[in-house]
């Protein structure tokens, strides 16, 4: 069996930013908008805004591809130097995704085995999480659905987050050919225990919003589901403690006849958004009411901490990351976009330990043992 069955992109992608405009309304593209600043009355106050910069790739549950990530370096240089924008909110299009992180299609079609080009898409996603660190604006991420992968490493580069209670968090990178270090390995330790800062980035465990706002990850976890006109916990999610092993739990997902009889539950419910955007409308209105030099200062501050060990790190992980394209990445991306076609969304993680262990090369003969075959 040979690998000519794979599906390839061969167009050159353009990674410089100046020149274009990347802000669009036809997904998958990234949107920026002005939404007139309202007090808790609803009144609109003249000539403030608040800048909604929103992931518009729900096919892919909000995915970001090459261009997209440009349109959200542009929208929050936009909303930095704008003087009459008071906060930025971070979202996503959807109840499903906030982000899961890179588009992995374009990883596995176009930049898996083009090291140097790769090393040119996380010049740009360097520059996404330094915008959004640098923003002369306080940034709330609005956490619509899923935050995985590097949708939570952006994520955890906002200052706060607000969160549907159906949203999940968590990466992916060591279970589909990548490491978490677009800023899970920098952020989490300060935000979680190290062990769970650890866990979560090895596993690639998805942590519910309830169990994350106990570990302190979020700020605020509101109901999105609606049930006869009354919203409802998620009924997926233990929203109760209970003991297990010896060790209180909270927020774990059932499983079973408990999550079976959840599903059922959430057929009979409607998705409504009104708690979750009420909460953000009370922080936006509670950043107004301060001196603006003093809350940027104090915001700057904070994120100092972030940005010292980010800072650090993004340019050999730039390299890595790039390096690694030609090899587990491949792999990784490869078998997670063909999976419609093997049946299978993870290489066989047994046969490339023993053929590593064997001393194997890394080349076409092994990629072929690992990856799943075609389907007939």
């Amino acid at each position: 069996m040979s690998l000519d069955w794979l599906p390839r992109d061969n167009e050159i992608k353009d990674h410089n930013l100046v020149g274009d405009q990347h802000n669009g309304t036809e997904a998958p593209c990234t949107v920026y908008e002005k939404r007139p600043l309202k007090d808790p009355q609803g009144n609109v106050v003249e000539g403030l805004y608040t800048a909604w910069i929103i992931l518009n790739n729900p096919a892919q549950y909000n995915s970001y591809t090459t261009e997209m990530v440009k349109g959200i370096i542009a929208g929050f240089q936009a909303a930095s130097s704008d003087r009459s924008v008071v906060g930025v909110v971070f979202t996503g299009t959807g109840d499903k995704s906030f982000c899961t992180g890179g588009n992995t299609v374009e990883y596995s079609q176009y930049y898996a085995k083009r090291p140097n080009e790769y090393g040119e898409y996380m010049d740009l996603f360097n520059q996404m999480v330094d915008g959004i660190l640098n923003c002369k604006k306080p940034v709330i991420c609005r956490v619509n659905g899923m935050r995985v992968a590097g949708g939570q490493e952006i994520g955890m580069a906002c200052d706060i987050a607000i969160t549907s209670d159906l949203a999940v968090f968590g990466q992916a990178g060591p279970k589909h050919g990548s490491a978490p270090v677009g800023g899970s390995t920098d952020f989490l330790p300060w935000f979680l225990t190290m062990e769970d800062a650890m866990w979560n980035c090895v596993s690639c465990e998805l942590w519910s919003a309830y169990k994350m706002k106990a570990k302190n990850l979020v700020s605020k976890v509101v109901p999105v589901l609606k049930k006869d006109g009354k919203f409802i916990r998620n009924p997926l999610v233990k929203t109760e403690n209970y003991v297990e092993d010896g060790e209180i739990v909270y927020g774990d997902m059932k499983t079973g006849e408990e999550a079976k009889a959840g599903k059922e539950l959430m057929k009979e419910c409607e998705v409504d958004f009104e708690l979750l955007d009420k909460a953000v409308d009370e922080i936006i209105w509670k950043f107004t009411n301060l001196f603006p030099g003093c809350l940027i200062m104090s915001i700057d501050s904070v994120r100092a901490k972030k940005k010292f060990f980010w800072d650090q790190a993004k340019l050999p992980n730039r390299h890595w990351l790039a390096a690694n394209m030609m090899g587990e990445a491949f792999l990784g991306f490869t078998a997670f976009t063909t999976r419609k076609y093997t049946g299978e969304d993870v290489i066989d993680f047994i046969k490339f330990r023993q053929m590593t262990a064997e001393g194997h090369e890394m080349n076409a003969e092994m990629f072929e043992a690992v990856l799943g075959s075609p389907k007939e």
